[in-house]
């Protein structure tokens, strides 16, 4: 062991190179002793990867230039079987979910109102156990063994439950492991902390999963471009830094539960390529922005809740064949652009974007942040909402206050630039519900049925209109003369019609802008 002590220090100097590269494929196992540390035989893997990575500084630089279009560097560094090992100890996930999964769910809350402060007092326990049974049915081959309530004091003691609770739970585990094979425990909680999650799976012998791990590995499952999978890597982090800095207040270094020298470096050099990375595609993004404002064409965002219909609504707008929507939480991760056309022929972008949640953690959630920077930069948003959910009013009020602080971000902080853009309220899924709301200052449509759209193609039309300064002008132009050619290339062509008064001139209708309006005059006037 003594020769191996030098190449230790070297690890510990080094960032990890390509050629240390694998995928984790265990299946989702519980280790009593694991806890944050991830990783029992670290020098051994490493020794062996130094040995087989005789190609690796070759892999680093063309993994470091990307190719020549700009795109995004080689993103092999993401399949890290070190850091997968580290990732799994801490949050009980695995990048293998094929594997069957029967989990219990339990949704605590507090049993008094006056202390519920972070949780809108339409919220019912009910309401968010349901969403946690959704969650995990988000997962292929994961199944509800059972979901209960579980009333609590306080959320922040370190047994979580109490010791008659326990007692009670513990008997229940012990029925679910012969009836259906119990594999896993989720406790329905924002993050649980270090000491509460120890404890848990001390006692219960299971692993034990919060909101957090669980919401990471469906976005794992569903993060498919590179964009999205570096934004989900980057979550990641947080929550680990997290768990590993609250199991070096609860535990001695001597109990083997704080990370090494080596698992932090790791760690650190993960968040250190994963920014740079993320920067990069900051940039395209804002290249892309700006190609759209030279090209002047206006943007709809479309913002809500997760699975309430944003990506069907943009797909009965625009009619894009190639739009696929899932009835699944988290099915968007990448904001995308889909081009459409309004009733006067104005062609919009609308933009797709990530949806929220509640009670998602603020670590996971403002990795996500930049790409909702669209919607902030939009001339119009859409939000869509759930009627059929039954707290469709509480979901509505924390997307717009949301949208009001990153509005608020975005504006660097200056209240006098952070307005939003102009916000068109729309309940989908009318037709799921025997009694539509009396609300007639929001829209009543069913994406899936495409029922209510015109009123709302009329709407976003008149807002888009507004918002941009553009304005519907009747000209006469010669018939078949460059002025015609100009304005269909160059504006929204309504329709046209013979002139009754001069035959050899057309009445063209058009929305214009005041900018290629002035153009027009100065090419043709």
């Amino acid at each position: 062991m003594t020769s191996l002590r030098p190449l230790m220090r070297l690890a510990r100097a080094l960032p990890l190179r390509p050629a240390m590269v694998g995928v984790l494929h265990s299946r989702f196992k519980y280790t009593q002793h694991q806890g944050v540390k991830g990783i029992r035989n670290r020098k051994s893997f490493f020794e062996a990867q130094m040995q087989a990575g005789q190609h690796g500084d070759e892999d680093y630089e063309e993994a470091e230039r990307g190719d020549s279009n700009g795109n995004l560097a080689d993103m092999r560094f993401l399949d890290d079987r070190a850091y997968d090992e580290v990732a799994g100890g801490a949050m009980r996930i695995s990048r293998d979910i094929a594997s069957a999964q029967q989990v219990l769910i339990l949704q605590p809350y507090v049993k008094w109102s006056a202390k519920r402060q972070k949780i809108p007092s339409d919220v019912r326990p009910e309401d968010q156990l349901a969403e946690a049974s959704a969650l995990i049915h988000s997962l292929p081959n994961w199944q509800v063994a059972k979901a209960l309530k579980v009333p609590l004091e306080s959320l922040e003691r370190k047994t979580l439950f109490g010791s008659g609770k326990m007692v009670e739970l513990k008997a229940l585990i012990a029925d679910l492991r012969q009836e259906k094979h119990l594999t896993c425990l989720f406790v329905s909680k924002g993050t649980l902390s270090f000491a509460q999650k120890r404890f848990l799976e001390a006692e219960f012998r299971l692993p034990v999963m919060d909101r957090y791990s669980v919401v990471i590995q469906i976005l794992r499952l569903h993060a498919t471009t590179a964009e999205a999978r570096l934004q989900v890597a980057m979550a990641e982090l947080p929550y680990i830094w997290s768990q590993a800095k609250d199991a070096s207040v609860t535990q001695t270094r001597r109990q083997g539960y704080s990370l090494t020298d080596l698992q932090k470096e790791i760690l650190r050099t993960r968040e250190r390529k994963l920014r740079a990375e993320l920067d990069r595609v900051r940039r395209q993004r804002q290249l892309l922005r700006q190609k759209r404002k030279q090209q002047n064409y206006p943007i709809v965002a479309v913002v809500g809740y997760t699975n309430a219909g944003k990506t069907s609504l943009i797909k009965a707008l625009t009619v894009e064949d190639a739009l696929q929507p899932r009835n699944q939480l988290f099915a968007t991760l990448d904001v995308t652009a889909h081009a459409g056309q309004l009733p006067c022929n104005l062609q919009v972008i609308y933009m797709d974007t990530v949806g929220f949640m509640s009670d998602l953690p603020t670590g996971l959630f403002e990795c996500f942040v930049a790409t909702l920077e669209d919607a902030m930069l939009a001339d119009v948003i859409v939000h869509v909402q759930d009627l059929s959910h039954p707290c469709h009013a509480a979901q509505r009020s924390h997307v717009e206050s949301t949208l009001r602080s990153l509005a608020f971000n975005v504006s660097g902080g200056d209240p006098a630039t952070s307005q939003l853009p102009p916000i068109i309220n729309v309940y989908n899924k009318c037709d799921l519900v025997s009694q539509p709301s009396s609300d007639a200052a929001v829209h009543h449509i069913s994406a899936r049925a495409q029922t209510g759209l015109e009123p709302l193609l009329a709407d976003i039309e008149e807002q888009i209109l507004a918002a941009t300064g553009r304005r519907k002008l009747q000209m006469r132009v010669p018939s078949g003369g460059p002025e015609m050619a100009w304005l269909y290339k160059n504006a929204a062509v309504v329709d046209t019609v013979a002139d009754e008064a001069y035959p050899n001139r057309l009445m063209m209708h058009v929305v214009i802008s005041q900018r290629t309006l002035d153009q027009f005059k100065r090419e043709f006037l």
